[in-house]
């Protein structure tokens, strides 16, 4: 199946339905970009691929004849219908019609047990995930892979340029953010291509990009307690432009005195007048871990 944007148009006709924006359905038409992400994966015969969003069905049919299973996820019932058709010959291929999400905060359940009964078949198998996902799904589906015990090992993604940008973003920069320390304290981050709008049905307002996250163990090792690191970075990036210590005194108040961060701050030779924005992960991993020990007594 080549998904062109007249196959589209015309499919979409013949099924009485139009992509729903409030989902972000932009579908790539170039099957050579395609073609491209799934390259990039380096899929392999014992790998299970989650895919969230599967629109068509077209990469997925792309990807389950290189790896051992493909779970795939849709919201879009009429979406959901659309694919079955196209990928009924699969046997490869696990489709749920579901939300990813089960909250903001929190992955839908049957979509992991679904993921996890593919990777206990075999001690070799591995999970990658492979996603034009969805834009307004992006951030939380990213952000909740990585608290699992065993997320993906690599993640390669269609994604809006400007969420790639905060992900690979340096200290100091605007896009400098929570998702950025969040993701580069445990992974290596890429991003592999701009995708200009004309290469989606219908065009989105904005341009894309192809990311690739890679889990790096020695990283995520050095978080003691990932939960609290999460709950540390999303505290001290909730307003841009405030110095550190008051961060530090309105996140975690009454559970740390302003005495006992400016004895912490003094401890890690951190200036309370900096930014969090300005601090790299490394100092971010030292100093949540510091609040951590201090706030357990």
């Amino acid at each position: 199946m080549k998904q062109t944007q007249s196959f589209l148009i015309q499919r979409f006709a013949q099924a009485g339905i139009r992509p729903r924006t409030e989902l972000g359905q932009n579908f790539l038409i170039d099957q050579n970009l395609l073609r491209v992400l799934v390259e990039a994966a380096c899929l392999q015969p014992d790998d299970v691929v989650l895919e969230v969003g599967t629109g068509t069905g077209s990469l997925t049919a792309l990807m389950a004849p290189k790896v051992a299973a493909v779970v795939t996820v849709e919201i879009d019932p009429y979406l959901f219908q659309l694919a079955q058709e196209q990928l009924a010959q699969l046997a490869n291929v696990t489709m749920l019609q579901l939300d990813a999400l089960r909250s903001k905060n929190r992955l839908n359940p049957q979509m992991l047990e679904a993921v996890e009964q593919h990777l206990s078949q075999s001690p070799q198998r591995r999970l990658k995930m492979v996603s034009n996902l969805p834009y307004h799904v992006a951030t939380p589906v990213l952000t909740n892979l990585l608290t699992l015990d065993r997320p993906p090992e690599q993640m390669t993604v269609t994604i809006q340029k400007e969420l790639a940008d905060r992900v690979v973003a340096k200290p100091g920069s605007k896009d400098y953010g929570a998702l950025s320390v969040w993701v580069q304290s445990q992974c290596r981050a890429e991003i592999l291509r701009v995708l200009p709008p004309d290469v989606f049905w219908p065009r989105p307002k904005v341009d894309s990009a192809f990311l690739q996250i890679t889990v790096d163990p020695q990283l995520r090792g050095r978080l003691t307690d990932r939960e609290f690191f999460h709950e540390f970075i999303r505290g001290i990036f909730c307003h841009r432009r405030k110095f550190l210590r008051s961060e530090l005194a309105g996140a975690f108040k009454p559970r740390l005195t302003k005495e006992q961060i400016d004895c912490l701050l003094g401890q890690l030779d951190i200036q309370p007048s900096v930014r969090a924005e300005d601090l790299p992960v490394e100092t971010l991993i030292r100093l949540s871990e510091a609040v951590r020990q201090a706030i357990a007594g």
